[in-house]
């Protein structure tokens, strides 16, 4: 984690999104190491294409990229989430900011990643077995601004080290069942999931990765091989954004005085616990 974070540069940045869509992860069950490597390699591509397109970046962009398997109550979700700057680097070297705070359409950005994936497949034995209406239909990929990156970085780094499920979410178990919880997407309070001890193990070990499989990959100006030349580009970066972003942190403090320390973003009220009886002497 503080390796991450002092490779972040001072300058805003993205989370990109891509998600496997539901007819292929069946057999991505059955390939993981195909499917997972195939994953990383066409969505990267896919916004690296883009990106150079003058409209939007117009240079090489950087990418870091966390690979997650599990939906909240366990069913198989592979995704993988990518942290970008927000900018490239041009031919002449020269920093290439996005404009208008927008990195990318993400329709154009799904159909690139489908066309890419397709076509990565095509000389695989299970091309075969994919459904027809698959490369017909919209992939889901998600774009959205994390101010700093940091607030992002700590959300993505317990993916790195965290097990699908962690045990204080196991509120009952016994030989025949295992009981946990769960908080469905878009809702803010927590279910109880009740499995049969055979089907929770299944569960479960569908998202241990192939053995050796490296879960966090790096790109573009982010890779290995490029990385040593951040310095450099941190210290011409700081003095075109470090006042720029500070000016935007201190209007949104202004504006919500509840802002996250770490990213200044909005932090938003799930709720307030009431109190319970009087309050302690």
């Amino acid at each position: 984690m503080e390796k991450q974070q002092d490779n972040l540069l001072p300058v805003p940045y993205f989370l990109l999104t891509f998600t496997l869509p539901d007819d292929l992860r069946t057999l991505a069950r059955s390939q993981q190491r195909l499917f997972y490597s195939t994953l990383f390699r066409t969505s990267a591509a896919a916004a690296k294409r883009l990106a150079l397109d003058p409209k939007y970046v117009g240079g090489q962009i950087g990418m870091v990229g966390v690979l997650h398997t599990w939906g909240r109550d366990l069913t198989f979700h592979p995704h993988v989430h990518y942290l970008v700057p927000a900018g490239g680097i041009g031919e002449d070297g020269e920093w290439l900011p996005v404009r208008n705070n927008f990195l990318f359409p993400v329709k154009a950005l799904s159909k690139i990643f489908r066309a890419k994936f397709r076509d990565a497949l095509q000389e695989e034995d299970s091309f075969n077995d994919i459904p027809s209406q698959v490369w017909k239909k919209d992939w889901v990929v998600h774009c959205q601004q994390v101010g700093r990156g940091l607030g992002a970085l700590k959300y993505l780094a317990p993916y790195i080290f965290r097990v699908a499920i962690s045990n204080r979410r196991i509120v009952r178990f016994d030989d025949e069942k295992v009981t946990y919880l769960y908080k469905p997407h878009g809702t803010k309070t927590f279910k109880r999931c009740t499995l049969a001890a055979e089907e929770f193990i299944r569960r479960f070990l569908q998202h241990v990765l192939p053995r050796g499989f490296v879960k966090v990959r790096y790109y573009g100006f982010l890779s290995s091989a490029v990385r040593p030349k951040l310095k450099d580009l941190w210290a011409s970066l700081e003095d075109i954004y470090s006042s720029q972003l500070d000016q935007e942190e201190k209007c949104i403090s202004e504006k919500h005085p509840a802002c996250c320390p770490a990213c200044g973003c909005r932090m938003l009220l799930q709720g307030s616990i009431p109190r319970n009886g009087r309050s302690p002497p």
